[in-house]
């Protein structure tokens, strides 16, 4: 009788115990299936942008053109919105910009986790298209494992997103150029949309370690709308926010060292 042999698994196995084995690198077509999630969310909440700037006064190309150019969510609403109750260009610009000055922080804080070269030609495309969805999907991804990083796959999940924000707006533009006036429950819920998104994101940060920054954020811009416009309230309520955080950081560092020492 015959025994069998224990498989030699010398030639098969070449991998330390406990030592992760190499994956391939990310492809673009891997991008492409890993942007899904953020085009099925950008699609609607730009379609819904698309409509409320056709009816704010806006052409459909005016609206395409935001969307294509400054690319910045619920920064869009505001400064269309500021625009056509009679803002100027330069108040809307600034009201946005200090909307959208996180998004100084995500490029650094992405590259610090980037160990490769990067392209600058391929960079400069991706960077245009780091939004908060796609940061997040990416850091993710580089935390989960970082040899698995690519920059095909980065581009894939940048302009993927883009086209499907653009698309949406194109939709909600067209539509709203009068297709919709026969449906007004449709177009009323559409243009609901984006305030119903951003009430849930309030009422889900309502948590202990959030609450003094919602309550300087809701102040200032309480202040600010009722002494001053809207604008300055936004930046009230960002500044609130702000200095908020700030000041519970470091009183978080300061017990945390008390109880150290």
């Amino acid at each position: 009788m015959l025994e069998k042999s224990a498989p030699d698994t010398s030639a098969s196995d070449t991998s330390e115990p406990g030592k992760p084995l190499p994956n391939k690198v990310s492809s673009f077509k891997e991008g492409i299936f890993d942007s899904l999630p953020i085009a099925i969310g950008y699609i609607p909440i730009s379609f819904a942008f698309g409509l409320s700037a056709t009816k704010l006064g806006f052409t459909p190309i005016e609206a395409i053109f935001f969307s294509c150019v400054i690319y910045a969510g619920a920064s869009q609403f505001v400064i269309t919105a500021l625009l056509s109750a009679g803002m100027s260009l330069w108040v809307s610009a600034l009201t946005v910009m200090a909307m959208d000055i996180r998004h100084i922080l995500y490029g650094p804080a992405l590259r610090y986790r980037i160990k490769q070269k990067l392209s600058e030609k391929k960079t400069v495309i991706w960077a245009f298209g780091l939004t908060d969805e796609v940061f997040a999907a990416a850091t993710t991804k580089l935390i989960k494992d970082q040899r698995s990083w690519s920059e095909n796959w980065m581009m894939a999940i940048a302009i993927c997103s883009w086209l499907s924000w653009v698309l949406g707006t194109v939709a909600g533009a067209i539509l709203g150029n009068g297709y919709l006036n026969s449906y007004p429950a449709v177009e009323a819920a559409m243009t609901f949309m984006l305030p119903a998104l951003f009430l849930s994101f309030l009422l889900a940060s309502f948590q202990k370690q959030h609450t003094y920054c919602i309550t300087a954020s809701l102040l200032g811009a309480l202040v600010g709308i009722t002494f001053f416009s809207i604008p300055i309230a936004i930046l009230a309520g960002i500044m609130g926010g702000c200095l908020a955080a700030l000041l519970q950081t470091k009183n978080t560092q300061s017990n945390a060292n008390t109880l150290h020492d």
